[in-house]
């Protein structure tokens, strides 16, 4: 077993995906200039979409002047993940239980949902090369700059070219649905979603067409004001995309820098653009090229931060799996101290007990931790 100190720094991966921001411009590419990637050069035409900090398999984190990643150092120490978390989660090949990651976002993302820990289990047996890992999904999105994301809703904004693509009686039924039970309304908005999802694909694309060139002409209803300018950028970015419907049936939710929003497991969602701080493992419906699994997909929350010390906020969802600390300064423990910079990224084992102090600089840290 080789030795380390409960306190090291560890390098991120990058995920180059199309939708990213790219160059300068991305909040991804900024944080992994200061990371330590090895062989990493600034590209001003290359896409840095997303930052990854963890044990995911597809890409786990190195560490800082080792040869093993960061999964082979928790192996080879599970110490440093705990008894607590370990006799809570399954911890087996150093696996931690969240994924933290930084996304820049350019277009929108598809529509998804992350599946419960069940389906999870169940899709990663029947499909271990689509769905990677049999862990749940439950995510919160912390904004890092303006941001944007849609989020599920329990009402549709009826427009002519949407109601042609669904049977009427299960429009009604849905806009008729507010004095059902919680349970009930679900019912009928999982029947609404399941008929777009499934529509016609080239009734899909003569509708969309339509509805752009009323748009572009003016010619929206008081309604469709607030969704007018979001439709035609999903259109943009995904011609002809079933997702861009979903525009009528989400809730659009704008985010400023230190708001945060947790979406749970089966909450269909997309997020539009800007900077942000999330998990892997989706089941897509639209706005993507990617394989569409709408089967298992048909198969919100705001999370106020808490005040908890001076310059530091806790971002706490209600799930055990993680939570999220926002402060600034920089990191101290009994054995040693880390300067920082923007960008860098350290684990901290269990138990060790860290100071963060603040220095002249306005360094920002955001810290992930399971709630064991």
């Amino acid at each position: 077993m080789s030795t380390i100190e409960p306190v090291f720094r560890i390098i991120p991966t990058i995920q180059n995906y199309d939708w990213g921001k790219k160059g300068k411009d991305s909040k991804v590419a900024e944080f992994a200039s200061g990371a330590g990637i090895h062989g990493f050069t600034l590209n001003q035409s290359v896409p840095y979409a997303e930052l990854w900090m963890g044990t995911h398999v597809k890409s786990p984190s190195g560490v800082v002047d080792r040869k093993q990643n960061l999964t082979q150092i928790l192996t080879e120490n599970p110490d440093l993940i705990g008894d607590q978390v370990s006799q809570r989660f399954d911890t087996t090949n150093g696996n931690l239980p969240f994924l933290f990651k930084v996304l820049a976002i350019d277009k929108a993302l598809s529509i998804q949902t992350h599946p419960d820990k069940k389906t999870s289990e169940k899709l990663h047996a029947e499909q271990p090369t689509v769905y990677t890992d049999p862990n749940h999904k439950p995510e919160m999105a912390l904004a890092l700059t303006d941001f944007k994301a849609l989020s599920i809703a329990e009402y549709v904004k009826a427009v002519p070219e949407f109601n042609s693509l669904i049977d009427p009686s299960i429009v009604t039924e849905f806009l008729n649905c507010t004095n059902l039970s919680e349970s009930e309304r679900k019912a009928v908005l999982k029947k609404l979603f399941a008929a777009l999802m499934t529509a016609d694909v080239s009734n899909i694309a003569t509708q969309l067409q339509t509805l752009v060139a009323r748009y572009q002409r003016g010619g929206q209803k008081p309604l469709e004001e607030d969704v007018k300018d979001l439709v035609l950028t999903l259109s943009e970015q995904y011609p002809g995309d079933v997702g861009v419907f979903c525009a009528f049936m989400l809730n659009y939710v704008r985010m400023t820098p230190g708001q945060a929003i947790f979406l749970g497991a089966g909450e269909p969602h997309a997020y539009v653009e800007g900077g942000m701080s999330s998990p892997d493992n989706v089941i897509r419906a639209g706005l993507t090229p990617k394989p569409k699994d709408i089967p298992n997909l048909v198969s919100k929350h705001m999370v106020k931060p808490v005040d908890i010390a001076p310059h530091t906020r806790k971002y706490d969802p209600p799930i055990q799996d993680f939570t999220v600390l926002h402060g600034s300064g920089w990191v101290s423990w009994s054995g040693g101290e880390l300067d920082l910079q923007a960008g860098s990224v350290i684990f901290v084992g269990a138990e060790t007990k860290i100071k963060i102090t603040a220095g002249d600089s306005n360094l920002v840290v955001f810290r992930a931790y399971v709630t064991a």
